[in-house]
């Protein structure tokens, strides 16, 4: 089952609501996507913790739901 790129925007949003968040489709399957999120959370954090971050608000979607996220990340 795939997932909507609304619906991972939203999950990152409810973990960063101050975030800039941007998704994109990569392969058009709703499989694979790349998403860059901007947020004063990751300040002071490595880029592995940032990325982690991001798969915690993610709910364990990752590798069920979700295939592949190619993910950009850096604080504000």
């Amino acid at each position: 089952m795939a997932m909507k790129a609304a619906d991972i925007e939203t999950l990152i949003r409810e973990a960063f609501p101050d975030a800039t968040v941007e998704i994109r489709d990569l392969a058009g399957d709703g499989d694979h996507y790349a998403a860059t999120v901007v947020s004063p959370a990751f300040r002071g954090k490595s880029r592995v913790a940032q990325h982690q971050m991001v798969y915690a608000a993610l709910k364990g979607r990752m590798g069920g739901e979700l295939h592949a996220l190619a993910l950009t990340t850096r604080a504000e």
